[in-house]
Order: structure tokens, then sequence, then C-alpha cells
């Protein structure tokens, strides 16, 4: 065969598996079996990797392997706005009331709302050339790649298509899929993905698309954006973009009023856990594009749609038993272990009872009937006890008197609605919860060591201190495996093989360089949080003078009280603590902030908030130029604020709250000009 055959082949091999897989995913009337397309595929796999040759529209591209080191932004042509949302079918009426006299008289268009993530497909002569995520809304992330790998994403468009066209759409993760990615993560010991929505954004963002085709997504089609108005209303576009091979779903109808659209919420909302993949309520739009033209949108939202939200699911099972666990400060939780109940796609086993003023005033008993739902569809909770049901041999729950662990006497300080175990030294959950809390994100971010990974070598006595830490060997390290029971009651597996090791030892080595406001908040000394640290070391400058401050010193620092004071005197007088400290210094960790990094008070007496990712520069360092030259950054816009400083994928909420504080929103070249930094 010559190039020029081959390459032809290439072209025939090409068009015919994206008409099959139009057949397939489109039509549902394959021509061919999957012995038969899994044939065609291979041999345009070879021809391609023979001859160098590929088609921009090649399906080989869905089994991905390329990497993606960094993800670029790019404008959005039409913005990707978020939509308004309400619980309460009254408040959607009054919504559309606001601007439509007669809401029998027109269209509306109900579609099913997935719980996933938001892309744009552009395409361009009916060839997939770009993704992009929402973002900001005006602002996306590029993620073409990834998304071909996406089986139903069609890598071309069929018939009459304009020449650009943008269709959106939600990402998502049906269940089983879902369900099976968390049990690989279990069997490799990683930590488990929430629910599905986590796991297909954690999916699309990959950087190494093979493995982001092996997650078994799925494009939920919802909107189509053309250059030049071609369709009058929503429903043709859709109907339109399903006969060039977009995926439409068959959850979405033209409704004639909004009683229809009503009688479709109220079908979903008793079909939804019947679904294959997660749904959180219904969208309605104006059908007419004449129509959404004149009611226009606000700075956030469209005043054409609005999102029907359902409740969280609830579910009614039975308290079995009370455990009882303890925490790194040594607070005692109860929860309670429950008839396993299905829910929102996951089987719920257990639920937090959070502490025993709730269980007071929720007079909850072993052997009630309680009903459960998950709060946003991720954590379950008690919502209602139904005392009636409550049967003769139901026994209240008690706080207890001992730790259920070390069996220490258990401490009840009035008018705090904790328990606390008494033995903080030695009660080994509390020993594990300073570890977990020192290897955290906001202090020590070794990102390696996940929950059952640090459990793992605390069994195994590798680490009882955080200083031992930074004392691992590899040959300690490598072929260690245990189980765990993780956060979820579920039973997990971790294992340390070679690569895990070496991230493990990598990520511990990589701590060191931590600023010493992360190492202050790491050690765990009560009462003080990330931005207390941070207070604290800034105005201490070194741990040496701060240990030296007397109570009334330490009370002039910002926002430290006379209780958070005394918990600074009270850990610094500890000997075993001093010698944690000592170990630490040895191994290298900042106890003192760098003196070559006191740059000027260029921005002293200045709040900035900073929102959204920046080219130049990391976040992180961007709060550290901003501190070192005596300025300070806060959280959240306010009438405090003096500058926002935006990156790409800024916060829309934070961008409009500037915008009425009339607070400029500079970008970080002005920053740095402005400044003179």
């Amino acid at each position: 065969m010559t190039k020029e055959e081959a390459i032809e082949r290439i072209k025939y091999l090409t068009a015919e598996l994206n008409r099959h897989n139009y057949l397939y995913y489109i039509k549902n009337n394959p021509e061919i079996s999957d012995f038969e397309f899994d044939q065609l595929m291979k041999e345009l796999e070879q021809l391609e990797k023979q001859y160098n040759y590929r088609e921009p529209d090649s399906p080989t591209q869905r089994v991905g392997g390329f990497i993606t080191k960094e993800f670029p932004n790019q404008p959005h042509r039409f913005p990707m706005l978020s939509l308004d949302n309400s619980y309460d079918w009254n408040e959607v009426v009054t919504f559309f009331q606001r601007n439509i006299p007669d809401l029998e008289a027109i269209e509306f268009v109900a579609e099913l709302k997935y719980d996933g993530l938001a892309i744009s497909c552009i395409y361009e002569n009916g060839i997939l050339t770009n993704a992009l995520t929402r973002g900001d809304g005006f602002v996306g992330e590029v993620v073409t790649n990834n998304v071909k790998t996406i089986k139903n994403v069609p890598l071309r468009l069929f018939g009459d298509y304009p020449n650009w066209v943008d269709i959106r759409g939600e990402i998502i993760m049906p269940f089983e899929s879902f369900n099976k990615l968390n049990e690989e993560r279990d069997e490799n010991g990683e930590e488990p993905f929430a629910n599905p929505r986590n796991a297909a954004a954690g999916s699309l963002k990959l950087q190494d698309s093979s493995l982001v085709a092996k997650r078994n997504l799925q494009f939920m089609p919802y909107d189509v954006y053309t250059e030049t108005p071609i369709f009058t209303n929503h429903y043709e576009a859709m109907m339109k973009a399903k006969e060039w091979g977009a995926p439409v779903t068959p959850y979405i109808k033209l409704c004639h009023g909004l009683n229809e659209v009503k009688q479709f919420i109220k079908e979903y909302e008793t079909k939804r856990d019947q679904l294959p993949f997660g749904i959180d309520g219904v969208v309605i739009k104006v059908n007419s594009y004449e129509l959404q033209k004149q009611l226009g949108s606000t700075a956030k939202y469209p005043r054409w749609a609005v999102a029907f939200k359902y409740k969280p699911e609830q579910a009614l099972t039975q308290i079995i038993s009370v455990d009882f666990q303890v925490g790194r400060t040594g607070v005692i939780t109860p929860v309670a272990n429950l008839n396993p109940v299905f829910i929102s796609g996951t089987t719920v086993k257990r639920v937090t009872l959070h502490n025993f003023d709730f269980v007071k005033q929720n007079d909850i008993h072993v052997k009630d009937y309680v009903w459960i739902e998950k709060s946003g569809e991720i954590i379950p909770k008690v919502v209602k006890v139904e005392i009636d049901k409550r049967p003769t041999d139901a026994s209240p729950v008690l706080p207890p008197k001992f730790c259920p662990v070390c069996n220490s006497p258990t401490i009840y300080n009035q008018g705090e609605p904790f328990v606390y175990c008494s033995n903080e030294k030695t009660c080994p959950p509390q020993i594990l919860g300073k570890l977990q809390h020192f290897i955290s994100k906001d202090a020590m971010d070794i990102e390696t060591l996940g929950e059952g990974k640090i459990e793992l070598l605390f069994r195994k006595g590798l680490v009882i201190s955080p200083a031992d830490l930074y004392d691992l060997k590899y040959d300690q390290l490598l072929g260690l495996e245990n189980e765990y029971e993780s956060s979820d009651g579920k039973i997990r597996k971790v294992r340390f093989q070679q690569k895990t090791v070496e991230n493990i030892l990598k990520s511990i080595e990589k701590s060191k360089s931590k600023p010493f406001d992360r190492v202050l908040y790491a050690l765990g000394i009560k009462n003080i949080g990330s931005i207390m640290a941070k207070n604290i070391a800034n105005y201490a400058k070194s741990l040496d003078r701060l240990m030296q401050m007397s109570k009334e010193e330490l009370r002039q620092i910002p926002d430290v009280g006379e209780i958070t004071a005394q918990s600074i005197i009270d850990w610094f007088s500890d000997a075993d603590n001093l010698d944690l400290i000592k170990r630490l210094k040895q191994a290298g960790l900042k106890f003192d902030i760098e003196k070559e990094t006191q740059q000027s008070e260029k921005l002293k007496g200045l709040n900035f908030v900073i929102s959204g990712v920046f080219e130049e520069i990391e976040r992180d360092d961007l709060k550290k130029l901003i501190e070192i030259n005596g300025g300070k950054v806060v959280s959240s816009v306010s009438s405090n604020t003096d500058y926002l400083i935006a990156g790409e994928n800024m916060g829309p909420a934070k961008r409009q709250k500037a915008n009425e504080l009339n607070i400029p929103i500079i970008s970080f070249k002005e920053f740095l000009e402005n400044f003179k930094i």
C-alpha cells in the first residue's frame, strides 16, 4: 500500500467509524457488531501510526494519550450565564409573571437539570475544534483533548450544520461508572470521590487524556449557539442538534404553558431515583428566541430561564446503634449506625449526630426511626425523628463518662455542646487527628499522604509525632499495606508501592519550604486557625519571639483575645511540645519570616481580594508579595476592600460585589505598575 492509498483508506475509515458512532449513539440503530467496529478501529489506529497521518475528526482520539500540562484560558464567544433557582413552585411562577402577563399562552421547554460540569463544544465546519469549561461565565479553560475521549461527544457533525456552532451541555458520570471508579480508588489506596459531580469535574481536569477515556463520562446537551440566528426557538435548535449528531436526550419536553411544566417536574420527581445518573431539578426556558431577547438578562442570570430544584432526597431508616468517635482536639462525636438505605445514588450506613446538644434537642434514641437526607447530595444528615414509631425498647443516647478508645475520663464544660476525652497525650484518635491536621492542605500540604496512608503509618508505629515524618526512609515504607475504615464508613485498602513511596517522600521534603505561618497552623494550637496563624506570624516574625511574649503582648496581635493568648502560653509551656519544635527545627522547617522578604510598606493599610488564576504568578506567591509589602489579603469583597486583583476565571459574585461597591478591579500587571512593586 502506497502512502497515498493509506491516506485514502484512513479518510474512509475515519468517516465510516464516525458514521457508525452516529448510528449507535444517536439513531440507536447500529449496522455492525461491536466486534466489527473494534476491528475497523484497530486497522485505523495501525494505519495512522504507520503513516503518521490522522484526520482532525479521527475517532482514535477517544482512546486519549495526550498529556496536557496546563489548561489555557479562552473567552466564550457567548457568555455561559448561570441560572437563578428556587425550591418553591410559587417562586418560579412569580419569576416569569414579572415580565410575562399570560403564562399559559406561551411555550416553555422543560429539561432535566443534570448534576455535572458545564461544557461548551465548538464545531467549525462540522469538526469539534474546541471544548471549554464554564469558568467564570466569560472565560473558560480549554479541555478539548479530554472531551474528545467522551464516547457520545460527536467529533464530526452530520447534515446541514452551520460553519460555526457551539453545542453546550453537562458532562456527567453515571452512578454505575462512579461506583466502579471509587472501587478502583479503594484498591489503589486513593481517596474516593464524594459524589459523581466531583468525579466528573476531577476527571475532566486530568492531564492524561487516556485516563479520562477510562472514566466513562457522558455528554448531555442543553443549548445551541450559532454565529448568526438560524432558529426561531430553543426546542427547534435542540432537535436540529440531534439531527447533526449531538446526543440530545429524551428528557426534554416542549410545554404549552407552565401547567405542563409543573406536570413534567412532578413526573421526574418520582422517577429521579430510577435514573442512571444524578439530577437536582428541572430547567425551565422560554421557548421563543424573540421573547428571550425581549426579556433579556441581569448581570448574573437570564430573565427567560430558571432552575426548579428538587428538595434533597429523603429516606426513612432505623438507628441500630451509636458509636462515639474521638477527634484531634478530643471532642467526642456521636455517630449513628443505620439500617443501610439507598439515597441520591449511594448507600448510607452511618450518619453523624454532630454533638450531644443536637442529640438532646432532637430527642434521639437508639432504635429510633429517622429521616435521612443528603445535604448538597454529599453529606448525609438526620432531618427528623419519627417519635411515634419509637420502639418500646429504644434507649437514649447519653454522653459517655469514659473515652470509648483509651478509657480516660471525659470532660464536659458547662455551656458547651461538646464532651472531651481528657487524655490529650496518648489517646490514639487524638494523636492520629493531630497528624492528619499537620499534613492537611492549609497546613503542611503533604498531598500524597491521605487519610488511609497516614493512618497506616500511625498503626505501624512509624509516625507518632509530626516530626517522625521527616525521619521516614524508603525501605521503611515500601510494601506496607493495610485496610482502614474511611470517614464514610467504608472499608478501604491502602498499599505502598514504589511510585507511592517516592511521591510521599518528595511531598514530605517539599513541605519543608512552607512559610512560618503554615508551620504555626500545622502545630495545632487550640483556637488558632489558618488566618489567625498568619496574623501571629506577621506580628511575631519568629517562633522564638512568639515563645517569649507575655499574655499582654499576645493580646496586641490583631484578633487575638484572652482565650487564644492563654492557649498559646499553655501550648508552649508543655515539655513535649518544646521537644516537637526542636525536632522540627532540626528537620529544616521554617520558624521565622525570612528577613530578606521584608521588602517595603508600600501597601500598608490596604486590603486586597484575589480572585481567579494568573499566568504570571501563583496565588500563594501573590499573597506573599502583597503581605511582604505591608498589605493584607482578605477572602471576601466588602466595603473595607481597597482593590480586587482579577485573574482568569474570577468569581462572578466577587466581580458583581466589587462593581456594586465601586471597588477598583485591576489585573496583576496593573497591580505591579500602580504600586511599583
